[in-house]
């Protein structure tokens, strides 16, 4: 079972998220392509930079959405450690899992496995992303953005996008 990138990008926008950046990525791509559809994505070219142009939009007033391939996570640890986590900065990371079940190039195996332990040891609560309970998951990011102003991370894997 798979849920389309439009009807994702709708629940994203029904519940408040209304600004969108990132870096783009294979398993995101239908979703990058209706947001930029939709007009309300701004493309980054390194995720650390979309990390950023996120917090700058939460200061504006918007509810930001960050998406990147996991192994941009790496990339922009120290911006959520040291500006998202420690000046209650909340954005939602939209987080492709490459690598997931230890799947995939070879590049990508290492974060793969780590991932989920990494971003417990920065305290960025996480949820993998299903197509039975996106509702459900993207209303749990939600409340984690609203009631902590911490970032959240959606993990995606491949097929959960139709």
């Amino acid at each position: 079972m798979a849920i389309s990138a439009k009807d994702f990008v709708s629940l994203l926008q029904d519940v408040g998220f209304d600004f969108f950046t990132g870096v783009p990525d294979s398993t995101l791509s239908e979703v990058i392509a209706t947001l930029i559809e939709r007009r309300v994505y701004v493309p980054a070219v390194r995720e650390d930079e979309a990390v950023g142009l996120a917090a700058g939009a939460y200061l504006g007033g918007k509810i930001p959405a960050v998406l990147m391939q996991n192994s941009g996570l790496g990339t922009c640890l120290n911006a959520l450690i040291s500006l998202n986590l420690i000046y209650l900065q909340p954005c939602l990371l939209l987080v492709s899992w490459r690598g997931h079940d230890g799947k995939d190039a070879p590049e990508h195996l290492v974060m793969g496995q780590i991932m989920t332990k990494l971003l417990d040891l920065v305290r960025i609560p996480h949820r993998t992303v299903r197509a039975e309970t996106v509702r459900e998951d993207v209303g749990w990011a939600a409340q984690v953005f609203m009631s902590q102003r911490i970032p959240a991370a959606l993990l995606v894997t491949k097929g959960v996008f139709s």
